[in-house]
């Protein structure tokens, strides 16, 4: 099955997505191997303890992450263009084990190109918000279609 992308003329202010996901140990160990952030806060229980967490925390930069996810293969999906990220807050930690959903809405639509904006707001199993932020895109003008999970690499 494809999943089709929305186009520009297709948004509209107020069109939403939410997507969820579980952060895992590995997700964050993965995280801290390509990025190079090998801070221990994420990696030693011991001591992130000694920092005043309950244990390691995820990489505030591999939660975000999950913004890109929800706008280059969700909505607007394939053939989006991230342009930029505005008034990124990090707003509580988010520990392995954490869901986190994260919702984008279409806030903003330019009159005579394909940028959209959306507010971007990232929320715990307790419904708690641990990042908000304003996403820019350029949305795709024609339909595209990704990988089938079947042939992706």
């Amino acid at each position: 099955m494809q999943i089709p992308s929305v186009t520009f003329d297709e948004l509209n202010i107020g069109d939403q997505h939410k997507s969820a996901r579980i952060i895992t140990r590995a997700d964050i160990a993965a995280f801290a191997a390509v990025s190079g952030d090998d801070n221990p806060i994420h990696l030693s229980d011991v001591f992130a303890q000694a920092a005043q967490f309950s244990g390691i925390i995820a990489h505030g930069m591999l939660v975000a992450s999950a913004i890109s996810k929800s706008l280059g293969t969700e909505l607007p999906g394939y053939g989006t263009t991230f342009l930029g990220l505005n008034n990124l807050k990090f707003l509580k930690p988010v520990s392995p084990g954490d869901e986190i959903t994260t919702t984008i809405t279409v806030t903003k639509k330019h009159d005579s190109k394909p940028i959209v904006w959306f507010d971007c707001a990232l929320t715990n199993q307790n419904g708690d918000p641990v990042i908000s932020a304003e996403a820019v895109v350029k949305a795709p003008v024609v339909k595209a279609a990704g990988p089938t999970p079947q042939s992706a690499p």
